[in-house]
């Protein structure tokens, strides 16, 4: 036993398996790495990016100021003021949220009981000043209207766990 044992260390087995290794991903296994900024990954349904504001398919808002967001918030990063209409529904007059405090929990999406805030399948927003990262109601919307097709998707994929 101890001559086998004796065998393998002069002979170096380990290292030539390493090596063999080695070589079979250096020119055998495809490669995994991917050209970030040409090419993207998958992402997930369930993927938290920046927020966006829904609408619904009329053109209106979907956000009813019942303020639920913003109770939930950990982070205290929302802010709703609202204001009655004339036909007695509430909509909101300033919907803000400071994306510098917001920790992306998701837990704004879950409160939400008309799906009005999501939080979407951007992650690229990388800004130049802190100013940038304050959130205000036209900028959500802004952003929900131009990820509304891959949200609503998200939304029906994830639709039988929620």
């Amino acid at each position: 036993m101890n001559l086998f044992f004796a065998a393998r260390s002069f002979l170096l087995v380990e290292i030539l398996k390493g090596m063999w290794l080695t070589l079979k991903y250096f020119f055998f296994v495809p490669r995994v790495t991917i050209n970030y900024p040409h090419e993207k990954g998958p992402l997930s349904p369930r993927f938290r990016g920046e927020h966006a504001l829904r609408r619904y398919a009329n053109g209106e808002e979907r956000c009813i100021a019942c303020k639920l967001c913003e109770a939930v918030c950990p982070a205290q990063a929302i802010t709703i003021e609202a204001e009655p209409r004339e036909d007695g529904s509430r909509r909101t007059t300033r919907y803000d949220i400071d994306m510098t405090k917001c920790i992306y929990c998701g837990l704004c999406q879950e409160a939400c009981p008309v799906d009005a805030i999501v939080e979407g399948p951007n992650f690229e927003y990388a800004t130049e000043t802190r100013e940038e990262l304050y959130y205000d109601k036209a900028k959500l919307l802004e952003n929900g209207d131009k990820w509304e097709a891959q949200i609503a998707a998200n939304l029906v994929k994830e639709a039988p766990y929620r």
